[in-house]
């Protein structure tokens, strides 16, 4: 029954690619890439990758879609015929493919109980995690504790993506963005009732969840990545549904890039603490009474400070397509009420 299961996601995900890749509509592979993250993310769940799944769900199948979505909005639905470039790409992909089916043959079976890795840091990991991080998710004690600098290094590395994004879509307009000192028309919100009503009743338990993501990571699926996205995903869905008038009212441009820099802030900060207790850079065991206490506390910390940062990048982006579309005349511009119109 496994086996059918894996054979039926393998096979639902080389048709979805392969639809992706043939189809000239935009808006049909950005819908289809959705399809392909969820396939990815059922298909990591069967072979108990659970964190990863999680992951996959919340970004492939969730704010990826949306976010290529926008981009349409500024590029058009429809993919130029090139038969040029579309040669080219075809056969980048395919050596990229050679080399990758290549790389296969030397890895070990997935399972295989001689894998280097269950030879090496599994066993210290499945077998000393418990007693030395003191919680039952060992996913969470490897990239919070024990692998701590490279997840430092992942969430430094989101941050510095943001501001890429925003050079890009910004790069050529005033240092004060349309973002931060307009805000949009009514037009600008969806009239749909339906839309209005599901969207107030799905916000509130969109961010309960992303709280509960975040702070059960240590027991369960979740952390820092999955939750910032969440959050994004509810401030996102507010501003499509209500305006930005109203999301910018919540959480407005300033607040939102300070924010992106406060979280990696905190993740260096505990480092720092762990330095100056006299341990290691991101060791949390003087930070509490007891080693265990102390790495519950840098844990929660530094998750606090991945959610803060990549939820507060994923919105930051938003706004930046936003600017953009208003740059462009897909978004209106707003209205200034001057002394002789209030007076007219």
């Amino acid at each position: 029954m496994e086996l059918l299961l894996d054979i039926s996601l393998l096979a639902m995900l080389l048709t979805t690619a392969v639809a992706i890749a043939w189809t000239r509509d935009l808006f049909a592979a950005a819908m289809l890439a959705g399809i392909y993250g969820l396939l990815s993310a059922s298909f990591f769940m069967t072979m108990g990758a659970v964190d990863v799944a999680f992951t996959e769900a919340a970004v492939g199948a969730g704010i990826a879609p949306l976010l290529i979505l926008l981009t349409l909005a500024l590029c058009g639905r429809r993919q130029r015929s090139d038969k040029t470039r579309a040669v080219l790409a075809l056969s980048l992909v395919a050596a990229v493919g050679a080399l990758l089916l290549a790389a296969t043959f030397d890895m070990p079976a997935f399972g295989a109980a001689d894998a280097p890795a269950h030879e090496h840091v599994a066993p210290r990991y499945i077998g000393e995690s418990m007693a030395e991080i003191g919680i039952p998710n060992i996913v969470t004690s490897v990239l919070a504790s024990y692998r701590a600098l490279d997840t430092l290094g992942e969430v430094v590395v989101i941050f510095t993506a943001g501001l890429g994004v925003l050079a890009l879509l910004l790069g050529g307009s005033d240092s004060r963005s349309p973002v931060q000192n307009s805000t949009p028309r009514a037009a600008e919100q969806s009239h749909d009732l339906v839309l209005r009503v599901v969207a107030k009743i799905l916000i509130a338990p969109i961010m309960l969840f992303a709280l509960y993501v975040q702070f059960h990571g240590e027991y369960g699926p979740g952390g820092g990545f999955q939750a910032g996205v969440i959050f994004a995903v509810g401030f996102i869905l507010y501003g499509l549904v209500f305006g930005l008038d109203a999301v910018h009212r919540v959480a407005g441009h300033g607040l939102v890039q300070l924010l992106a820099a406060v979280g990696v802030m905190i993740y260096g900060s505990v480092g720092l603490l762990g330095l100056a207790t006299g341990r290691n850079f991101l060791d949390y065991s003087a930070l509490a009474g007891t080693p265990v206490s102390g790495q519950h506390v840098g844990i929660i910390a530094i998750e606090l400070g991945v959610g803060i940062t990549v939820a507060a990048v994923m919105i930051l982006i938003f706004y930046a397509f936003s600017a953009q579309l208003r740059r462009h005349g897909r978004l209106p511009e707003p209205e200034v009420e001057t002394v002789e119109g209030r007076a007219g």
